[in-house]
């Protein structure tokens, strides 16, 4: 019996891994055929057959864009917008989440579902809307409209990982920093925050994703090219009479080096903070 048993978990550790291996293969193919079709000429890429790798290997579509004053300009565009919206995000989704993982108030229950319902509440239904609250307030055509509008849709998904984050840490440490005669903001930044850390970066990325990938928003609130980012950069690439697929591939890369860089650096604590905010205590 233990042979037997010992040969079907086997068996199922082999499937189980050909199974991950063909999903891996699956899902890396077109991130794969993304970077190879970087490399080649913009005439080879419509050649018949198609080649899975470059026959004339060229960097034309890096130096393009990277030496292209115009495109460096939307790559500036989407780590201003991405980074300032992490920060307001980011200050604003802490507190919340403080304030509601801790203190009892009039509406408490009433603002948790105002939260969870605008995070079910798809972002396209919101276009005109917006659109149209944008041009009132003078902001059309203007990065301060975009940090705007992915608040919106960041910080409910902020709020909620933060309260369930800092309803996983004992009360008992904002006790002992209120009883050494500190405050409830001295026992949030002083203690809180640095062991909610996990949580902070999982938000983070999430927040710097969404923001940086964007393009619905991006391409309806702003009109001038100064003011675009790279998924809208990426689709101005697509001309009347010609597509530059080399150069869309090739800035399609470099906008995925931002977020590689995330997951590369701050995995462990991304995975972390995910689990540990969806439990709630």
């Amino acid at each position: 019996m233990a042979v037997v048993e010992q040969k079907r978990q086997t068996a199922l550790k082999v499937w189980l891994w050909v199974g991950l291996t063909g999903g891996a293969l699956f899902a890396g193919f077109p991130a794969l055929w993304m970077l190879l079709s970087s490399f080649k000429p913009n005439t080879e890429i419509f050649s018949y057959p198609p080649s899975f790798f470059p026959r004339t290997f060229t960097m034309a579509a890096y130096s393009e864009i990277l030496t292209n004053p115009e495109k460096v300009r939307f790559f500036i565009n989407s780590y201003a917008v991405a980074l300032t919206v992490v920060v307001l995000t980011l200050i604003a989704g802490i507190l919340a989440g403080y304030a509601l993982s801790r203190f009892e108030f009039p509406l408490k229950k009433s603002l948790n579902t105002i939260v969870i319902s605008i995070q079910a509440v798809p972002p396209i239904t919101l276009l005109i809307p917006y659109f149209a609250l944008v041009v009132w307030l003078h902001l059309y055509d203007n990065l301060l409209a975009l940090v705007l509008t992915y608040m919106v849709a960041t910080l409910p998904y902020a709020i909620l990982m933060m309260t369930g984050y800092f309803n996983t840490i004992p009360r008992e440490l904002d006790e002992a920093v209120k009883v050494d005669g500190g405050g409830s903001l001295r026992a949030l930044f002083r203690v809180l925050v640095p062991i909610a850390r996990p949580g902070i970066v999982a938000v983070g990325a999430y927040t710097f994703m969404v923001a940086w990938n964007e393009f619905l928003f991006a391409l309806t609130l702003t009109q001038s090219r100064e003011n675009r980012t790279v998924p809208v950069g990426i689709q101005l690439l697509m001309g009347e009479h010609s597509f530059e697929w080399s150069e869309m591939m090739a800035m399609s890369v470099l906008g995925c080096v931002p977020v590689l860089i995330l997951f590369l650096f701050f995995q462990r604590q991304f995975v972390s903070g995910m689990t540990a905010g969806a439990v709630k205590s």
